[in-house]
């Protein structure tokens, strides 16, 4: 049930009060925006929201994921959202890099649809999206943290965002009722750490909202976004531990394109921003080598090449575990604040990321990638308190494939709103209650637009199955805002999920792989034909696909 009106405002400050971190973190919270929809609640059981996404948090920094970082790294709070509800492992992105995946969550729409492609495209205020249906249905809608978007935040009573990716120190916000600037311009500074005053925000917010309205409250971390500055907290947290590292890290097998690529006498090992020095540009060795990085530069006593690669992801994976850290904390004051003001009972929790992160797995940092890493999004989901145990699922887990598109439905179907039919996603409710029977999805498209930019990725799209992977890297920048004009060399990758999870290697050089390959690229054009991002406007990607469809 909603908490009630009669409880006092001094109870309420005293309860917010004490959930402050023992650290002081300096907040400047500012003026609450008491905007109010004008529409009443519908039903009194409608369930609050609670929609808490941070950025770059990969399933494997997890502890209830059991990763291989789970032996060395916890996440106690996050972890009690599986503890108490569902844990997705089939959660994917549909185009994973901030803006497109945060535009695919908000308007259930894959990102040729809502036109958010790249990390250059803004998003359309007149579109359509969850915020503005649940204020249609009577929920009041705030969001406090990184937006990304570009404009003006629409469907929201409340906002206080970061400008662009924000700053880990100290960081601006943009609230409503400010005169707003897009993209990095305009905002306020807000003294501390921005995951403690992004919570510090969101609480306040809580606290002097309309009681007798259900709320939908979306709490967007910065971190673990690179490049990674811990809270002064954590600045020695795993200082003498020695964090797991991946055997792709050294050893690349047949991943990736293997021979099939050539760039400058280079086969197989051109593409994506590398831990070692493979990619020099954008490798984490050498960027850390440089007396400017944030956390200090590189120390090493050998250069040794695995040694070398070795510090440089053991100082990558401690810079971003310990933004992880404040993370965790802050979601269990979040967690204890429901708790202690009795709106546990009935409201939904949702932890989750944008996307994955490539951590040191195949030599690759970032994301991007069709691969599991970088388009798996950790979703963890708490129903109500106030749904009887026969109504919801504890301490379950869920492998049916899903993704970000479907959110937004979801949430709406929880509400009791109907969904949209420009929504291209659809509802997983059933999941919350029988996550055994759910059947999910037969496949998920993924496609990537943003062709060589930033972390020299080529254009590519492709499916996943419940077996399989099949990914075409078509080189080409098309119409997609920011990315590269020069093309790269076609090529095709085939992974066989169920042997070889980790994606060692690329089955579709072998002629052994035939038959799997005409049947999903079948599937792959299916797709592409209902959700309606055929290729057929593009001439010059029916040209390679005329080339290399049917090699």
């Amino acid at each position: 049930m909603q908490k009630k009106k009669a409880q006092s405002k001094l109870s309420k400050q005293l309860t917010f009060l004490a959930l402050l971190p023992m650290i002081s973190v300096g907040s400047s919270v500012g003026k609450v925006y008491a905007a109010q929809s004008a529409n009443e609640a519908l039903d009194t059981n409608q369930p609050n929201i609670v929609f808490i996404m941070s950025d770059d948090h990969a399933a494997n920094a997890i502890s209830s994921y059991q990763g291989r970082l789970s032996s060395v790294f916890k996440t106690p709070n996050i972890d009690r959202l599986a503890t108490n509800g569902v844990r997705f492992n089939g959660m994917y992105a549909n185009n994973a890099i901030c803006s497109p995946s945060r535009a695919a969550i908000l308007t259930g729409q894959y990102s040729h649809t809502n036109g958010v492609k790249t990390l250059a495209d803004p998003l359309d205020r007149d579109k359509d999206n969850v915020a503005k249906q649940l204020q249609s249905a009577g929920y009041q809608t705030a969001i406090v943290g990184k937006w990304h978007l570009k404009t003006q935040p629409a469907g929201f009573d409340y906002y206080n965002v970061l400008p662009n990716q924000g700053e880990y120190f100290d960081p601006k916000l943009k609230e409503i009722g400010q005169k707003w600037q897009d993209g990095k311009k305009g905002g306020e500074v807000h003294p501390g750490y921005v995951t403690d005053v992004i919570t510090d925000v969101s609480l306040n917010w809580l606290n002097n909202r309309d009681e007798d309205k259900p709320f939908m409250l979306m709490i967007n971390h910065k971190a673990p976004h690179g490049l990674w500055q811990p809270a002064k907290r954590h600045e020695n947290f795993l200082a003498d531990v020695k964090i797991p590292e991946p055997d792709s890290l050294y050893h690349r097998g047949k991943h990736g394109p293997t021979d099939a690529v050539i760039i400058d006498g280079k086969a197989g090992q051109q593409f994506g921003s590398s831990v070692s020095r493979r990619m020099e540009g954008r490798g984490l060795v050498t960027r850390m080598l440089d007396k400017n990085w944030p956390t200090g530069p590189l120390e090493l006593e050998s250069y040794d090449w695995n040694t070398v690669v070795s510090a440089a992801y053991q100082k990558y994976l401690k810079d971003y575990l310990r933004t992880i850290k404040a993370v965790d904390e802050n979601v269990g004051r979040v967690l204890d604040y429901l708790d202690a003001n009795g709106l546990t009972e009935n409201t939904l929790i949702i932890y989750t990321s944008d996307q994955g992160m490539m951590l040191g797995e195949h030599d690759y940092y970032d994301k991007r990638w069709i691969y599991e890493e970088s388009i798996q999004m950790p979703f963890l989901v708490q129903a109500p308190k106030s749904y009887s145990t026969k109504e919801k699922a504890i301490g379950k887990t869920s492998e049916a494939l899903f993704l970000n598109i479907d959110i937004a439905p979801t949430l709406l179907d929880l509400a009791g709103v109907n969904k949209p039919i420009a929504m291209q996603g659809q509802s997983f409710k059933a999941v919350l209650t029988q996550p055994e029977m759910a059947h999910g999805r037969d496949a998920i498209y993924y496609r990537y637009w943003l062709h060589m930019a930033h972390h020299t990725i080529p254009a590519h799209y492709g499916i996943r199955t419940k077996t399989h992977k099949l990914a075409f890297f078509y080189g080409l920048p098309l119409d997609a805002n920011g990315a590269m004009p020069a093309t790269t060399p076609p090529y095709w990758e085939l992974y066989d999920l169920e042997n070889d999870p980790k994606e060692m290697n690329n089955l579709y050089p072998s002629k052994q792989s035939s038959g799997i390959k005409v049947k999903l690229k079948a599937q792959l054009s299916q797709i592409k034909i209902d959700i309606g991002d055929t290729d057929e406007q593009y001439p010059s990607l029916m040209a390679v696909k005329a080339q290399h469809w049917g090699k």
